[in-house]
């Protein structure tokens, strides 16, 4: 047997993480047989929308600021966010206006290495996510972690649009696209949850499409 060597303070995280089952209710990919969910209409293009603004953001004058309950908070340029392991998916994603689009391909950071990066703190279990044009959205750190989630700077293999929410933005597969904030700054870690723009405006607090939770009393 092979020595593993002294544990480090991310080995001891990833530890801990294990064994509170901490990630591993994020969710993957549904398989063929379950991969439309109730109410959505399948489309070719990838139709846009937002708060009526776009904001213009050259990869220069952007930052992600990584805050809250995590051991490491960041501030990462656009230099040192492409010098985290880089990575690509492949996903569905579903709006709440009931279109799906499926096969999406991605490249950018897997939410599980900015994880590593940062290590959250035992005691954070939500993720508020600000967006450049003010926007702000919910979800729990589980569902951020999950093996699909991305920050996105690349789709089909091309930067990200501005219209889209380039330089950067999350996809979360599983949730309907309003929980994948475009135009992303911000990051804040949280021991309890906090309701967004759409949510404070009556939509659900989690969002699964596969069970319909588009508002708050569904």
């Amino acid at each position: 047997m092979t020595d593993a060597g002294p544990e480090t303070k991310l080995t001891a995280s990833k530890r801990r993480w294990a064994e509170q089952g901490k990630f591993l209710t994020g969710r993957i990919t549904r398989p063929q047989t379950d991969r439309l969910p109730p109410g959505q209409h399948l489309v070719k293009n990838w139709p846009v929308l937002d708060l009526g603004q776009q904001p213009m953001i050259q990869p220069s004058e952007w930052s992600l600021h990584i805050v809250g309950g995590v051991e490491n908070p960041v501030k990462l340029d656009w230099d040192a966010f492409h010098r985290l392991p880089q990575s690509n998916k492949l996903s569905d994603i579903h709006c709440v206006t009931t279109w799906s689009r499926y096969d999406n391909r991605w490249q950018g950071v897997s939410t599980h290495d900015l994880l590593d990066l940062v290590m959250p703190m035992r005691d954070a279990n939500f993720v508020l996510l600000t967006s450049y044009d003010g926007y702000t959205t919910n979800l729990p750190l589980a569902d951020f972690a999950s093996e699909d989630a991305i920050l996105a700077t690349a789709w089909e293999g091309e930067p990200l649009t501005r219209a889209h929410g380039g330089p950067m933005r999350l996809i979360v597969p599983h949730l309907y696209l309003w929980k994948s904030a475009k135009w992303l700054r911000r990051i804040e870690f949280l021991v309890g949850d906090q309701a967004g723009f759409w949510e404070k405006n009556g939509y659900h607090m989690l969002g699964d499409p596969w069970r319909e939770q588009r508002y708050s009393e569904d």
